[in-house]
């Protein structure tokens, strides 16, 4: 039939289907072959143009009946297929109108929606960059992000933190790395021609921060103790003890639930780590006493519970500092983890127990992924190294002689 105003008013409205579900009906033009109406089952009347090319059919809306008339949609129906006609492919084009307007914000949130496993402190990390560091280029289109722009801005940063500067640059080339395979041009080819961010290893400046090496000492660890003990808070103090004796990571440590703590066997479970493998620790006398003290007293699922909206313990950063004037020594919660390898490699720990009881996972290591590890084979060690830390913990301070 020839689409015409009065046919458009008169056309039927299809049912919903049998679901509950929308329903539509496509009519064809008879005079403009490739031009039709699309009704839906909600009453909405679209105008639609579709012609195959390169061997797909490709339909584009040209609009809502209301906001075009037939004529002008007609016309627009024929500009289509007109550019068809000539060899370009209308909907490629648009594609790529777009990509061109895509910008670092776009872009970011676009990366982020196809990292879905991405952990919540990974995703405040990301987020935290771009506010900090890329804040006024949110709405740069990507190709207007030079190397130059990457150079300076990196060396910028640099002045303040070395390790922001870096970790902010390698966020940003996975998102261009990303925008690479994502957004193309008219001939299917990526739009833009390289990522920016590897200037930095073209003229070879990275910072290469290196790993912090900083962990408590053994003659600092009574002071740092006695310290803790100082604490007012209770569950502040507990989960400091239970982060160096048990080596977890802080956020391992504070999102811990009493549903994963086994009194009858002892152990508990980690089951959202960073390597995605579940990680299972026994309890050494100390520990099982923690916790212990701690069910009895419970007042949430949490096993170190907080007012705050997330209702579990975050970095006690107020605590961390008090306890740092208290003893002198300074400490971050990972320099807790690194003090519990560092103590576990010294009592010759074996390897493969070590790596399981920091949940080290090493791709290359192929015995290591026959071995069926026992928890019971780790309760040993984990007693061994909380006995060294008692035993530090229980230290006479030295007599300085003036």
């Amino acid at each position: 039939m020839r689409i015409t105003k009065s046919f458009v008013d008169k056309v039927e409205i299809p049912k919903a289907k049998p679901d509950g579900s929308a329903a539509q009906t496509f009519y064809r033009d008879s005079a403009i072959a490739g031009f039709g109406l699309r009704v839906t089952s909600g009453g909405a009347k679209s105008f639609i143009v579709e012609k195959r090319v390169d061997g797909r059919v490709k339909r584009k809306t040209l609009g809502r009946y209301g906001n075009l008339t037939v004529e002008q949609a007609r016309k627009e129906a024929m500009k289509f297929l007109g550019k068809v006609a000539s060899g370009v492919d209308p909907i490629r084009e648009i594609q790529e109108q777009r990509a061109q307007r895509v910008t670092l914000k776009d872009a970011f949130e676009d990366y982020l929606a196809t990292r879905k496993n991405l952990k919540p402190n990974t995703l405040n990390d990301y987020h935290r960059s771009m506010r900090e560091m890329f804040k006024d280029w949110q709405t740069k289109p990507l190709k207007d992000i030079s190397r130059d722009m990457v150079l300076n801005r990196h060396a910028e940063y640099g002045q303040r933190s070395h390790a922001r500067a870096d970790n902010g640059m390698r966020i940003l080339r996975a998102v261009f790395n990303h925008a690479l395979e994502r957004y193309q041009d008219a001939s299917g080819k990526p739009f833009l021609v390289a990522n920016p961010v590897n200037v930095l290893s073209h003229q070879r400046a990275w910072y290469k921060v290196k790993k912090r090496q900083n962990r408590i000492k053994d003659h600092e660890l009574k002071a740092w103790y006695d310290a803790t003990m100082q604490l007012n808070n209770q569950t502040t103090r507990d989960y400091l003890h239970l982060v160096l004796l048990t080596g977890l990571r802080r956020t391992e440590a504070a999102t811990l639930t009493w549903d994963r703590i086994d009194f009858q066997e002892k152990t508990l479970t980690i089951t959202e780590t960073k390597n995605g493998e579940v990680h299972r620790l026994p309890f050494s006398d100390a520990i099982e006493a923690l916790l212990s003290r701690r069910f009895a007293e419970q007042s949430s699922p949490y096993v170190f519970p907080s007012d705050a909206e997330r209702g579990h313990l975050s970095e006690p950063r107020t605590a961390i500092q008090r306890v740092t004037k208290l003893s002198g020594v300074e400490f971050t919660l990972h320099d807790l983890r690194r003090t519990f390898i560092t103590v576990a490699e010294r009592l010759d720990i074996p390897a493969y127990a070590l790596k399981r009881l920091m949940n080290h996972k090493d791709p290359n290591d192929v015995t290591g992924g026959y071995i069926i590890f026992d928890v019971e084979r780790l309760r040993l060690p984990m007693q061994k190294i909380t006995d060294f830390f008692t035993t530090q913990f229980a230290k006479e301070p030295e007599n300085v002689v003036a």
